[in-house]
């Protein structure tokens, strides 16, 4: 059994030791909240894809003279004579006004609002039927009636949503990139303050890769320290988060995830930045020591 060489470089008592835990907890802190951002807009991207994306809704406003009823009846006429239309489903009023009230609450929606009444239509895939002529078709002969396509407009949400994924992927990185950075000039202040000790240890048949495993290994502890400060309070601040949400009457409230490999992704954020502090501590002392006469 390989024996692990003793520290023989007194790494702990300079400044990168005091400081470069906390920076290190700030940056994982950083990267889980940024992780966790990804993680809530690709769920959010993949559930806006699910739904049903071969329905148009018809919307009705009141009408000034015929009642409701009149102009639904007249609306499902001339749907029955347009092909592709496979089902047409009037939504009730309770429905509407319950995603009113999604919106603005329970109890804050005026009893005299003039909702308009809504009807699905399921369409035949490929019948090629869309909201700008089915609202054409219906607006010839009643007024007041608009067609939203729920393709379009939930397209063009999950594309905005994958564009604020990649945009927080790219500030992960950016956070890796900022920690290879610090670990770097860290290590060659680290090599610059012990030259004396180094070159001692050099005279007495040390090797670079012995000296450049005592910052390696440094590294790993400063970094697996401050990793478990940043997560601590990262999950601390998703766990607040996740508790306001839970008291939010509103669909924009942020679905923090809970599944079981989306919390262990958020667990090995720690792991990561203290293997990457490790390697790139070895890379950058030998680098310098090589160096070194």
């Amino acid at each position: 059994m390989a024996r692990k060489s003793p520290a023989v470089l007194p790494l702990g008592r300079d400044a990168p030791s005091r400081f470069l835990p906390w920076v290190f907890a700030l940056m994982v802190y950083l990267a889980v909240l940024a992780l966790t951002g990804v993680l809530i807009l690709h769920s959010a991207v993949e559930r806006w894809q699910r739904g049903e994306v071969d329905t148009l809704t018809v919307q009705l406003m009141p009408g000034e003279t015929e009642s409701d009823d009149v102009r639904i009846a007249q609306v499902r006429n001339l749907l029955g004579e347009i092909e592709g239309v496979l089902e047409v489903r009037v939504v009730p009023q309770s429905e509407s006004l319950e995603l009113i009230e999604r919106w603005l609450g329970s109890g804050n929606v005026p009893a005299d609002l003039p909702l308009p009444r809504l009807m699905d239509i399921d369409v035949a895939p490929g019948s090629g039927l869309n909201a700008e002529s089915l609202a054409l078709h219906l607006k010839a002969s009643i007024p007041g009636v608009s067609v939203d396509d729920a393709r379009e407009w939930i397209d063009r949400l999950a594309e905005f949503g994958r564009s604020l994924e990649l945009l927080a992927l790219a500030v992960v990185i950016l956070i890796g990139l900022a920690a290879v950075a610090t670990v770097i000039f860290t290590t060659r202040m680290g090599i610059s303050i012990h030259r004396n000790v180094i070159e001692l240890l050099h005279l007495i048949g040390a090797r670079d890769g012995y000296v450049a495993a005592q910052f390696q290994r440094q590294a790993m502890m400063l970094g697996l320290r401050g990793g478990v400060i940043g997560i601590t309070f990262a999950v601390a601040t998703l766990y607040g988060l996740r508790h306001v949400a839970e008291h939010l009457e509103t669909p924009l409230a942020p679905d923090i995830p809970v599944a079981h490999w989306a919390w262990a992704i958020l667990a090995a954020v720690p792991i990561a930045t203290a293997l990457i502090a490790m390697l790139t501590a070895r890379m950058t002392a030998l680098r310098e020591l090589a160096k070194m006469p």
